[in-house]
């Protein structure tokens, strides 16, 4: 690594930190603030135009993909969405709550694909197997509801590059954050290997069947372009399971999957 490239990183880094300080503080605010309005929501919108005008040509498009199970959210889910749009001024966002993930997918892949997303009982199982296929379909960046960019995302995604994934603490891929142009072939793999993994239905554990588990099977580091988290993008400095699960009773993916099947049983074809 050049001395150049060290300086900016290690810029990148102290910048994190000092993010990480401010939304711990509008965190613990979001206690008091939900204390005193305990009913208080946020909608997320499910579009939104950039703020500045967009530059240039990129290979991947200028729009942040998000999901949840409600648009209404907590200060701090609305912070964290927030935070985005100013770190993304010239990304267009784009939002989906669980009936119009289904409906895109239903309106723009096969049946077979459709078969398996209704397969999935879980909601973040669903939404690991429709990031795969809204980028495919459309590209752009996708982002986990409590992920936020360290860095410029135009920066942290330049012009000339046509896919990135993110490398965790432990040198993993994970899914929280993907870049991609449409039509990817590696995300083609990526969508062939989750649909086999519920086809098959031997995992019991989001993480392998539709998470970061399908892209540590299908993706080598050294042939897809990377960026560490510490130089691309964090989760929960603004949130925490909390604010993002406090309206929904059967609470974290991790702790639903351990009372829900993950993948539904295969329906016996109709006898004519």
């Amino acid at each position: 690594m050049s001395a150049s490239s060290a300086f900016k990183n290690a810029i990148i880094v102290g910048t994190s930190r000092l993010i990480k300080l401010l939304a711990n503080v509008t965190k613990l605010l979001s206690y008091v603030f939900h204390a005193v309005f305990p009913s208080k929501r946020f909608t997320l919108p499910e579009h939104a135009a950039p703020l500045l005008s967009p530059k240039g040509e990129p290979f991947i498009p200028r729009i942040i993909w998000q999901t949840n199970f409600t648009n209404r959210v907590t200060l701090p889910v609305y912070l964290n969405y927030l935070f985005n749009r100013l770190m993304a001024p010239r990304f267009e966002y784009r939002f989906m709550v669980t009936d119009a993930r289904h409906q895109f997918i239903a309106e723009n892949f096969n049946q077979e694909i459709l078969a398996s997303y209704e397969r999935l009982q879980i909601g973040a199982a669903q939404a690991d197997l429709w990031r795969l296929l809204v980028l495919q379909k459309h590209g752009g960046v996708y982002l986990d509801i409590d992920a936020h960019a360290i860095w410029p995302l135009a920066r942290v995604v330049p012009e000339n590059i046509n896919e990135l994934y993110v490398i965790t603490r432990q040198g993993h891929f994970s899914n929280y954050f993907i870049a991609s142009q449409p039509a990817n072939p590696n995300l083609a793999k990526l969508i062939d290997r989750a649909c086999a993994n519920i086809e098959t239905n031997e995992s019991k554990n989001v993480f392998d069947i539709t998470g970061p588990g399908v892209f540590n099977q299908e993706l080598d580091q050294t042939n897809v372009p990377t960026a560490s988290y510490r130089h691309a993008c964090n989760q929960g400095s603004f949130t925490n399971e909390y604010f993002q699960y406090i309206d929904k009773p059967a609470g974290k993916w991790t702790k639903e999957q351990k009372k829900v099947e993950v993948v539904a049983p295969k329906t016996s074809p109709r006898k004519p």
